[in-house]
């Protein structure tokens, strides 16, 4: 047809037809409505999942088999979900007995709705409110404290806390700021361990050191660049030591509040090793010479 021959009136409008569900089913497959054999079940396929609602500050998320069950043996944890598979339940039971608080038996998707994508839960979720910490004062005078210096990353927090529940740390510092929260991914690092160390979380680092100086602590930090070995400095208790961010380190100001700043030699080509592990070999290194 050319040109001349198209019709020249007014165009119709557009009008959308209407969306008419398939007989028997919900009027879309993500819905939880309907009367299909899928209703009241959320769709698990390919619809949005939606997004997770924001959890309240006061709740401390933890999942996977050693976060929740340290977490049920501790008498001073208040409960306020829990939800579990039939085989976690199971293993709830044979190793730890009947649980301190209701449980929701569920399936692993409804678990898996409330947390990422690549989270490791073992049919266990709990949420519960966070533990008391302690006041710096009430530590002792042959304490062993770990300060964090802004370590932001929640796996190596978790596994500097793993560390600290080995070694016997009576509590670990961090700053409110520029730390993660001790739920979630920390605790699933920690595999437990915030039930066995307190963590107190302090506005100022700098003021917390210089608390600790005052109640009579040794303050040891760790600098890869420092002149001194960690092996010549000659450690008293009450001891704290402090950690800094991989990258950055100690800030100048904690640097300037430690009354020692050491390094670990390293006989490999690499001089510096994961925050984590060399808080471990910190720990280690003090628990051996504060008993020798």
């Amino acid at each position: 047809m050319s040109d001349d021959e198209r019709p020249t009136g007014p165009k119709k409008p557009f009008q959308k037809k209407p969306y008419r569900p398939r007989a028997g089913g919900s009027e879309r497959p993500w819905e939880r409505g309907g009367k299909g054999p899928g209703a009241g079940r959320p769709f698990r396929g390919g619809g949005p999942r939606g997004p997770r609602p924001p959890m309240p500050l006061d709740v401390t998320v933890l999942y996977g088999w050693h976060p929740v069950a340290e977490a049920l043996r501790n008498p001073a944890r208040t409960f306020r979900r829990l939800m579990a598979t039939e085989n976690a339940m199971i293993r709830v039971r044979e190793e730890i007995g009947e649980p301190p608080c209701p449980v929701e038996l569920v399936r692993p998707g409804e678990i898996d709705r409330l947390l990422t994508p690549d989270a490791v839960h073992q049919g266990l979720y709990l949420e519960c409110e966070p533990l008391e910490a302690p006041d710096l004062r009430s530590l002792g005078p042959d304490a062993l404290v770990l300060v964090l210096d802004q370590i932001t990353d929640p796996h190596n927090v978790g596994a500097m806390l793993r560390s600290a529940a080995a070694f016997g740390v009576d509590a670990v510092i961090v700053t409110v700021r520029h730390s993660p929260d001790a739920t979630g991914v920390l605790a699933k690092s920690a595999s437990g361990a915030l039930e066995h160390v307190p963590i107190i979380a302090v506005r100022n680092l700098g003021d917390a050191l210089l608390e600790l100086r005052n109640a009579g602590y040794m303050r040891v930090g760790f600098d890869s660049e420092a002149d001194t070995a960690y092996e010549e400095v000659k450690l008293t208790r009450p001891l704290a030591l402090v950690m800094g961010a991989e990258g950055k380190g100690l800030r100048q100001r904690t640097l300037g509040l430690c009354d020692a700043v050491a390094r670990l030699d390293m006989p490999g080509s690499i001089k510096s090793l994961n925050v984590s592990n060399a808080t471990a070999i910190a720990l280690y290194s003090a628990n051996l010479r504060l008993r020798g």
